[in-house]
């Protein structure tokens, strides 16, 4: 059985889908099964699966290409193949909460599976200029000694009460959390 998890692209009764959530799901009794929700690559069709521990799953070709963000609307986000110059755009539900960290102008690896743009894939960690933070107040420690700092793209992320305007955080863009200022 392979490793289900977010963005792998299968194929699945002669369609390919890609996963958008997976649930690994191991009963007291009887086999372990995953619980998947994935999307049709060419219709944008959702649907929910169960597979069976050992069950065979083809996995589909995947390419990881180079992009550059143009721009945002209300309903799409449009990139450019960097080496094509073909433009294209994801819409919001495959974007995601990932547009928090999408910057006009920047480099971003797309994901294609059937030679159309599926998903995008992050860095893990990324690094981001604080344009906004309140002052910490010395004694707040109810709340673990953090407080909510704005970034360049307009994404607040909990930060420690030092960071201040104009400092350099690299955020974790998985678990949407600060791991640590960068000295620049």
């Amino acid at each position: 059985m392979p490793d289900f998890k977010k963005g792998m692209a299968i194929k699945h009764e002669g369609e390919t889908y890609v996963i958008t959530s997976a649930q690994h799901v191991n009963p007291g009794k009887g086999a372990a099964f995953t619980r998947c929700k994935m999307k049709n690559v060419r219709s944008d069709r959702s649907i929910e699966v169960t597979f069976k521990s050992g069950e065979n799953v083809d996995e589909a070709d995947m390419q990881f290409r180079k992009c550059q963000y143009l721009y945002k609307d209300a309903e799409s986000f449009y990139f450019m193949d960097m080496n094509s110059f073909d433009q294209f755009a994801l819409s919001k539900e495959m974007v995601g909460d990932q547009s928090n960290y999408l910057m006009d102008g920047s480099e971003i690896t797309v994901v294609f599976v059937d030679d159309l743009p599926v998903s995008l894939h992050l860095q893990t960690k990324m690094d981001f200029k604080v344009i906004s933070a309140p002052p910490g107040e010395k004694g707040d420690t109810a709340s673990a000694g953090t407080k909510p700092v704005t970034i360049e793209t307009g994404a607040i992320i909990g930060a420690p009460l030092f960071i201040k305007e104009g400092d350099t955080i690299r955020v974790n863009t998985e678990t949407h959390e600060y791991t640590e200022r960068v000295q620049k």
